[in-house]
Formats: C-alpha cells, structure tokens, sequence
C-alpha cells in the first residue's frame, strides 16, 4: 500500500515543472527579436528604447505583427531591405532617431501601412518614390525585389493607398518632391512643423483629396509668389472643412510674423504681372498634361488647348513614355479663382447695394412724380384765386357809387 500511497503526491510535484516547460515551448513557439518585447498575441511588437545602430532581425517577428515600434534608439540609416516581408503591420514608429536618409522602396512591402511616424529625425531630402510598393509581381523581373530600382518599369506598381497618418515634423526637410504623395489618396492627417520649408508646391499637394489635418507650424516661411498657389490650395482645404495651423511669415519685411492665411489674396496680383513680364504663359497657366502626352525631352507641350490626348502632329511625343520626374501640371490660380467664402460675400454685398439703389430710385420716382402733381394743381388754383379779386374790386365800387 506504500508505493499507492506515495504515488499522487509524486504527480503533484511533477505538476509545476510540466507547467513551466509548456510555457518554455510556447514562447519557443512564438519568435521575437531578442532586444525586442511582443505581446501575449504578437500583434505589438516594442524594439523601443533599447539603444539600437541597426534594426533587429524582423525576419523573426510574430506573423500577422500588426504594431512595430523601432522609437528612441540610434538608427542612423536603413537598408533597402530592412522592413521587408511586413506586409502585416498597420503601424510603424521610427521617431526619434537619428535617419538622415531613407532609400527608395523601403516601404515597398508595406500594403497595410496606415500610421507612419518619422518625427525627430534627421531627413533633408526625400526620394519622390519613397512610398512606391509594389502590389503584384506579374513579370518575371519584378520578383528579384532587392533590384527593386532597376525593375520598377516592368513591376505593377501602386503607393501607401491605405496610409492616413504620416508624420515629418522636427526633421530638415527643406523641401516636398513633386509626386512623393500622389499615390497617397487615403492620407487624412499629415505633418511638416519643424522643418527648413520655404515654400511648396500646390501640385505636390493636390492629389491629397481626403487630408483633413495638415500641420505646417515652425517653419521659415516666405510668403512671396513662390507661395501663392498654396496659399490658394490652402484656402480651399479649410473650405472644405479641414484644418491648417498657423503659416507665419518670416519674409518678407512687410509680412513678418503674419499668419499667410490671413494675408489677402490681392497682395499677390503683382505675382501674375510679374509672369507677363517674364515671359510667362498668358491667362496664369498651361494646360494639364499626363506622362503619355509628353515630348521625348520631358516637357509639357506648349498648345493650350483643353486636350490630355495625344493629338499633337509635329511633336515627338505621341504616345512616348514620360521621363521618371515628370509630374502633371495642374491649372495655376487666377485672380478670379479665390476662396468662395469671398466671393459668396463679395455677392452679398454687392447685391445689398443694388437693393439699396433700386430703392432708392422708386422713392426718387415717387417723389418726382408727386411734386409734378402738386405742381399742377397749384397752377389751376392761381387763375380762380385772381377772378375773385376782381369781383372783389367791382363791389366795392359799385358800394361807393351808391352812397355818393
């Protein structure tokens, strides 16, 4: 009966250690970085603050990562490859490092991305097809993806569409490449405060048609005709009802410290005259063109007309493929395209003071008229007035006669 009697409690301290080593082959199971912590369920991965030169190998990240954050480290540049193979994740943090360049197609892989946050870093210039990913390898060429550069002509190529929040700010940006957003259509919240921007491009900007929050504060600002098509843009991202914080100018002279929002648009007619005498396109800009409508030599075709298609018979470029910086032109702002808020006043009022003439034409009418009335029936009067007078004068003579 002992060796029943000693059985259980041998089960009993057996538990413990069974228990740990299914822990240990769970956590086997579940990969991490080691400098990294992931959650229970490998959706959040933290590499944070953990003092990095180069990135960790994600290659051992959960599958189906959702959240990464590579935040206050050391990180001074980033391979071509070094995010690759996360298609997973919906969110990135890499503030606070020290990236002063980021290589072309580094988000390539990324067609989930929807936040991206690369504030307090050190970037000064940014490579127009930043966010280019590709979303299909149909040709055999597309799939050496570390060549990513040399491929991209024969690769199914589609930008960050479902990215919303991107965050620059503090970094030393001193310019926006044309066509670095255009394939960002779903971006709704961005930031630029912080930089060396003197101005921008409305084009760079126009493809954004959902942003609803655009952060521009704590930068140099020169608010001269170099900024008026944005200013412009601008004014009809707040109509639309979006949000822009203050745009202080730092020049001009005469503008400094003044919010441009604020500024009218008519300081900047000069601009147009300026043009004129320049040489500039008349009527304030040219015609839209596309990147199959362009000469060999990469610019846009001089006609003005409203046609995007390729009918132009003497030019070269009919069909031909547009060079890799070719970005559309779009329609420069005239005078008589402002904020319809001034316009819908403009009206207003206009159409008050026309009310008021009218009125005051009736009443001047009504006046006229009854003036010319009482006129004549002064007139009439004056004759019967005289009459009896004279009969007046009869009777006192023929009184005088009778009592003589």
């Amino acid at each position: 009966m002992a060796p029943h009697s000693h059985s259980p409690g041998g089960v009993g301290a057996s538990g413990p250690a069974v228990l740990c080593l299914l822990v240990a082959l769970f956590q086997s199971a579940t990969p991490c970085p080691a400098p990294c912590v992931c959650s229970s369920e490998g959706l959040v991965v933290d590499c944070g603050g953990r003092g990095l030169t180069s990135p960790p190998p994600l290659h051992l990240l959960p599958p189906g990562s959702r959240f990464l954050s590579l935040a206050n480290n050391k990180l001074a540049s980033l391979g071509a490859s070094a995010l690759a193979n996360l298609s997973s994740l919906e969110e990135l943090d890499l503030s606070n490092n020290y990236l002063d360049n980021l290589p072309s197609g580094l988000f390539r892989d990324m067609i989930n991305l929807t936040k991206l946050t690369l504030h307090n870093n050190s970037l000064t210039v940014m490579d127009k097809d930043l966010f280019q990913v590709i979303t299909a390898y149909t040709l055999e060429g597309c799939k050496n993806r570390d060549n990513l550069r040399e491929e991209w002509p024969q690769c199914v190529l589609q930008g960050l569409g479902g990215l919303q929040s991107l965050d620059l700010s503090l970094n030393g940006l001193a310019s926006v490449p044309l066509g670095i957003l255009d394939e960002l259509q779903s971006l709704r919240w961005l930031s630029l405060a912080g930089n060396r921007l003197h101005g921008l491009e409305r084009a760079a900007f126009e493809p954004l048609a959902h942003l609803q929050h655009l952060e521009l504060g704590q930068n140099p600002w020169e608010c001269d005709c170099n900024l008026r098509d944005f200013k412009h843009w601008m004014e009809w991202l707040l109509y639309r009802g979006g949000k822009v914080d203050a745009v202080e100018c730092t020049l001009p002279k005469e503008l400094r410290g003044r919010d441009i929002r604020g500024v009218p648009v008519e300081m900047f007619d000069y601009c147009l005259q300026l043009e004129d005498e320049n040489g500039g396109v008349g009527g304030g800009g040219s015609s839209p063109c596309s990147r199959s409508n362009l000469n060999p030599s990469g610019a846009p075709p001089i006609s003005g007309g409203d046609d995007s298609s390729t009918n132009s018979g003497g030019g070269g470029g009919g069909g031909g493929e547009a060079p890799a910086d070719c970005v559309r032109a779009r329609y420069r702002p005239v005078s008589v395209r402002r904020a319809i808020g001034t316009v819908v006043i403009a009206g207003v009022v206009c159409g008050i003071v026309c009310i008021m003439m009218v009125v005051a034409a009736a009443y001047g009418c009504i006046y006229a008229s009854l003036m010319a009335k009482y006129q004549r029936e002064l007139k009439k009067r004056q004759p019967l007035m005289g009459d009896g007078e004279a009969d007046g004068d009869d009777r006192e003579e023929k009184q005088i006669s009778s009592v003589a």
